[in-house]
């Protein structure tokens, strides 16, 4: 299994950008997904994640601005991030389990990661 996260770029407050992450010998529809990021000096935090069963859950700080979406026909994942703000400022990576209780752990799947950069 490979996740491949794309989409990190320099962006400017209140921009956009829209990752994805594309997996590889594996079937998306019956897992659970999610984005983390980690910012430096800080610990990794979850952003937002999505239930085998559609649930989706944001981070507080990312609520209405971030979207997360599982394309299971194409068997990859995004996360349409508007209104960026310079806090944005991390490394993404997404995360792949086969339930939502174990995503964040050793038990799933990890893209490499992708920079978001956000300048003020």
């Amino acid at each position: 299994v490979q996740l491949q996260a794309s989409g990190g770029g320099l962006v400017q407050a209140g921009g956009s950008l829209r990752l994805s992450c594309a997996a590889s010998r594996i079937n998306l529809i019956t897992k659970a997904v999610a984005w983390y990021r980690q910012a430096p000096g800080k610990e990794r935090e979850l952003v937002a994640r999505q239930t085998t069963s559609g649930v989706k859950t944001y981070a507080d700080s990312v609520k209405g601005r971030f979207t997360i979406a599982k394309d299971n026909d194409n068997d990859s994942v995004h996360l349409q991030m508007n209104n960026l703000k310079p806090e944005d400022t991390a490394v993404y990576y997404c995360n792949i389990a086969s339930n939502w209780k174990v995503l964040g752990g050793l038990r799933g799947y990890w893209g490499r990661g992708t920079l978001v950069t956000v300048s003020s």
